[in-house]
């Protein structure tokens, strides 16, 4: 199964398509940073930063038949003989996540719509090489309309794909990948369409509603058929715990042989790649934070544990003194005391004193919030302070948040851990590439499907 990777990012769709038999033809991504990652787990070695500087300044030509282009898609389109040649080859699959938010049909006729862009050169490529099958993958909120009238971008985007080339059906899916194994809940749109010809063949239509995916257990009906199966049962969904509970000072009593599971599904149900399992667990380094963060930290945990609501700081913060107090007083007023946390260290004995405590660590933030160790994680983001660790008082790492996504450990993520905020618009450090990622549990049971309908 030849499969095209666009947009491809740091490689969590190609890494769970390779593990159901594609075979890379192209990846492109723009970025040097997520490129250097994809590169050195999925094609060879990238951790000589020298070396690698040379490849990105490499000529086009050499990086597309190294298999990876780190240029902006626009480029490829515009080297004929590349795409020709990729055509001509014949091409399974094509993969990838463009970002289509404001995608409008308007834009066949407005060029210089910038919301359009990006889709319309993935269509574009489509339509210059005819692969047999393609998948594309979004974030939720382009299922919504934005006119009133209007489809949302993410029905406009299947009806201009159904009309793409020769044509396919298409199917739209609404997925989570916490139904296919991954110990996180993280919702995400796909379109799945098969070429009109290699649907006839196979006698594969589409619905024509989105569908929406659940644990194996709460399924009624029939499936679409180009719907990816989801995997776990209600019983067996994963959690926080499962993920990183090896990984904590205290991990043998907090779930470290359920973790200890988990990982190794994660080396089985995925190739290793490029690399071999290292004898030291990679991108695992603790974020350092100042004695008021850690305290703050600690306060949110002991908030969560007691089923307080941790948003109490921010509305806190936004009150004058005397006010700010007389809220807390009353929200806590019946808290636990003395007030632990999970570290063992003692923030509070009274009620006024829980009450200081909470005054001089209110924050205006709300964003931040402690994940629970035996729920699924919220979606991983690219920011990392958005989440607490339920246990130690600090953020999670890099590898913390990969096994969420569902990365192997021997995975390696490169490049810087994170960036300040002006250069959040073109760099992609590792918290980033984590955060933007498809998830491998998820790519791998898009890969079977996709496998299964092209092998028939």
């Amino acid at each position: 199964m030849k499969y095209v990777d666009l947009f491809s990012g740091c490689g969590g769709l190609s890494l769970g398509i390779e593990r159901a038999g594609g075979q890379l033809v192209l990846a492109v991504e723009k970025s040097d940073m997520a490129a250097r990652t994809f590169c050195h787990n999925l094609i060879r070695d990238a951790s000589d930063s020298v070396q690698w500087e040379r490849y990105v300044a490499s000529d086009e030509s050499e990086q597309i038949a190294s298999r990876l282009l780190v240029r902006e898609l626009g480029v490829l389109l515009d080297n004929t003989a590349a795409v020709e040649e990729i055509r001509s080859n014949g091409l399974d699959l094509v993969v990838g996540g463009p970002p289509c938010q404001g995608f409008s049909l308007a834009g066949r006729r407005n060029p210089s719509d910038i919301r359009n862009e990006l889709p319309w050169q993935y269509l574009k490529f489509v339509e210059a090489t005819g692969p047999r099958a393609v998948v594309i993958e979004n974030v939720v909120g382009m299922d919504r309309s934005f006119a009133r009238g209007e489809a949302s971008s993410f029905r406009q985007l299947q009806q201009a794909l159904a009309e793409t080339g020769d044509g396919y059906v298409v199917q739209g899916v609404h997925v989570n990948a916490v139904h296919y194994g991954a110990p996180q809940h993280r919702p995400r749109l796909m379109i799945i369409a098969l070429r009109t010809d290699v649907a006839a063949e196979r006698g594969v239509t589409a619905t024509g509603e989105t569908w929406r995916s659940a644990f194996v257990d709460q399924i009624e009906g029939d499936m679409p058929a180009l719907a990816p199966r989801p995997t776990k049962l209600i019983a067996e969904m994963a959690s926080v715990g499962h993920a990183v509970g090896d990984l904590t000072a205290r991990g043998t009593a907090n779930g470290g042989a359920h973790s200890a599971a988990y990982v190794r599904s994660l080396s089985k149900d995925f190739w290793p790649g490029r690399s071999t399992a290292a004898s030291e667990v990679r991108n695992h380094v603790r974020r350092r934070h100042g004695e008021r963060t850690t305290q703050r930290f600690r306060l949110y945990q002991y908030l969560s544990e007691n089923g307080l609501d941790q948003r109490l700081l921010s509305h806190a913060a936004r009150l004058p003194e005397d006010d700010s107090k007389l809220l807390l007083k009353h929200r806590l007023l019946h808290a636990p005391l003395p007030a632990i946390a999970p570290d063992g260290v003692r923030l509070a004995d009274s009620l006024d004193e829980l009450v200081d405590v909470a005054h001089r660590l209110a924050t205006k933030k709300h964003s931040q919030k402690v994940l629970r160790w035996g729920e699924p994680a919220r979606t991983v983001v690219t920011l990392p302070d958005d989440y607490v660790h339920p246990i130690e008082p600090r953020i999670f790492t890099v590898r913390e948040m990969a096994r969420f996504q569902g990365f192997p450990d021997h995975f390696e993520f490169l490049g810087k851990e994170t960036t300040g905020s002006d250069r959040r618009r073109f760099e992609v450090p590792q918290y980033s590439q984590v955060g933007n990622a498809v998830s491998p549990w998820l790519a791998l049971a898009v890969g079977r499907k996709m496998s299964a309908l092209l092998s028939v």
